[in-house]
């Protein structure tokens, strides 16, 4: 990951440009991600069971959100990594505009073609239902023939 956080308008510029590479040939997904931002005092001793500092922070945290075309290892090169530190105090303005570059380059996406697996698990359920009833027989023509003396 980068050493350095973008800026909000660096983040969405490239954000806008990530969804844009998608709209051409190059398929795959984009995973966006976000989480409170903890800073790391060092090495800190275990905490007891019930002390947990963390749940009940004093001060509102920051909020840092992410953003990758999801390349694997094997294209490391080609992958883009974007990341943004958001404060409590610029949330409100951040996801107004995060909502609007999302809504616009997830228009242009393609959606998934969905109907395979559609048929797949049709397929399954079929052959499910066949082997159960095929198995149902099998067990009623047992019984029959069983004698019980």
């Amino acid at each position: 990951m980068d050493a350095q956080h973008q800026s909000h308008d660096q983040f969405f510029e490239k954000l806008d440009q990530l969804f844009g590479a998608r709209k051409g040939s190059d398929h795959g997904a984009i995973y966006l991600t976000q989480k409170r931002l903890t800073y790391n005092s060092g090495s800190t001793p275990m905490a007891a069971a019930g002390d947990f500092e963390d749940r009940h922070p004093s001060k509102p945290m920051p909020v840092i959100v992410r953003a990758t075309n999801g390349k694997s290892k094997k294209a490391k090169s080609s992958k883009i990594k974007l990341s943004t530190v958001v404060q409590p105090h610029d949330l409100e303005s951040f996801y107004v505009r995060y909502a609007e570059v999302c809504k616009a380059g997830m228009a242009a996406l393609k959606p998934r073609d969905r109907s395979k697996n559609k048929a797949k698990a049709k397929a399954k359920k079929k052959k499910t239902a066949a082997y159960v009833k095929n198995t149902r027989l099998y067990t009623e023509h047992c019984w029959k023939d069983a004698q019980f003396d």
